[in-house]
């Protein structure tokens, strides 16, 4: 009975060493897992940050600034575009457009045309400064959106490239928008 006893524990001991053979070829590289329930639990994964390469300048040189279409420097408001300064007093605002030279540079008249006067392009005429640019301000009522367009020696159109956004007109093309 002592030799048959011995024969099941050889058998214990080699059905389970068929298992954990078996789970070594089934997956190559990875250690057998021993039968034993406490162990057969997987170990929590620990999560690991990347750590992040550090970053190294491109050039040892600082890049140019940026050119605004006027070719003064940014950061003065006097490039082209729009400059709103609203008033405490009562709902209006003091509205200076600009139109850069590049947009007219052979140009002797621009007039700027709009909701604000009835589009009548014989009113309010640019004032063209040393720089070539043409610039007006004027004096608007808040809480609207106002179309406008600049009107080049009463020949040519041409929109405010730094309009607030732009609207479809009927005539095929947009208007700029100015919004106070």
């Amino acid at each position: 009975m002592k030799k048959q006893r011995g024969n099941q524990s050889d058998r214990k001991s080699s059905v389970k060493e068929s298992k954990e053979s078996r789970s070594a070829s089934s997956n190559p590289g990875t250690k057998a897992i021993s039968a034993n329930p406490v162990s057969s639990k997987p170990a929590a994964a620990k999560a690991v940050a990347a750590k992040p390469a550090a970053a190294k300048p491109v050039s040892s040189s600082k890049p140019a600034a940026a050119e605004p279409i006027s070719g003064k420097p940014v950061g003065n408001w006097e490039v082209a575009g729009i400059k709103k300064q609203y008033l405490k007093s009562r709902s209006a605002c003091k509205v200076t457009f600009r139109l850069p030279k590049e947009a007219a540079p052979d140009a002797q008249k621009v007039n700027i045309v709009g909701d604000f006067n009835n589009w009548d392009g014989g009113t309010a005429v640019m004032k063209r400064l040393k720089s070539g640019d043409f610039t007006i301000t004027m004096e608007l009522e808040t809480g609207r959106e106002y179309c406008y367009r600049f009107l080049i020696d009463a020949t040519k159109w041409e929109n405010d490239w730094c309009a607030d956004r732009y609207r479809p007109n009927p005539f095929g093309c947009d208007d700029s928008v100015v919004i106070l």
